[in-house]
């Protein structure tokens, strides 16, 4: 049966302050995707489960650019020794917020349900004081789950999913990490179209926001 989504803005922060999931689609004009989010310390192997069966795009987890810069993090594309990556181009955007990927020390592969929510809940921890986190005695890299790091002004600079998942984490008063995967849609291998976005959200009883809901977050 289907439930009531809770579509304004008010009670999606505290939906999402509360742990919960929040889907939000980012404009036409760029991605036109939606992403399936969680607060980083509220993942379990459970919600890990969750995004790559019901999304089914990469899981990540972004991080604000002072909590980025406290660990070291750079953009990818700046410390990549490759030809790839010259001409460093998007069609979306003018840029992209990949960082390095990392596993926690204490998992085994890396890639389990159960590992990469010890990694995830511990950067949404480490995040929370990362000032007191040494984050290379925590954290090993490569791994299986890919940093984003935000653009310093968030959404005054940029209005991509890492900004809009990091603004809402603020409004919410929960620590500045979000864990984020796109959702696709497997008949027609694209993303998912806003309308099954919707109906999805409304299945579970979770909100679901157009990147424009967050223009009223005060920075």
């Amino acid at each position: 049966m289907s439930r009531a989504v809770p579509a304004t803005l008010p009670a999606a922060v505290e939906h999402f302050g509360s742990g919960g999931p929040v889907l939000i689609h980012d404009d036409e004009d760029r991605e036109g995707e939606t992403d399936l989010m969680f607060p980083a310390t509220a993942v379990t192997p459970q919600a890990v489960a969750r995004m790559r069966n019901d999304a089914g795009g990469l899981i990540c987890v972004a991080f604000p650019d002072d909590v980025a810069g406290a660990f070291e993090l750079p953009f990818l594309h700046t410390v990549l020794d490759h030809p790839a990556a010259d001409g460093h181009d998007v069609a979306y955007d003018d840029r992209a917020s990949f960082s390095i990927s990392v596993n926690h020390r204490e998992t085994r592969t890396g890639i389990t349900d159960r590992d990469r929510a010890r990694t995830i809940s511990a950067l949404g921890e480490a995040a929370a004081a990362p000032d007191e986190t040494a984050f290379a005695e925590t954290f090993r890299a490569p791994g299986h789950v890919h940093l984003l790091r935000a653009a310093p002004g968030l959404l005054t600079e940029r209005e991509g999913h890492t900004e809009l998942g990091l603004a809402l984490a603020r409004a919410a008063a929960v620590p500045p990490a979000v864990a984020l995967c796109e959702m696709l849609d497997d008949e027609s291998g694209k993303a998912l179209s806003p309308a099954d976005a919707r109906a999805y959200a409304r299945r579970h009883g979770w909100p679901y926001l157009e990147a424009t809901a967050l223009h009223a977050l005060e920075f």
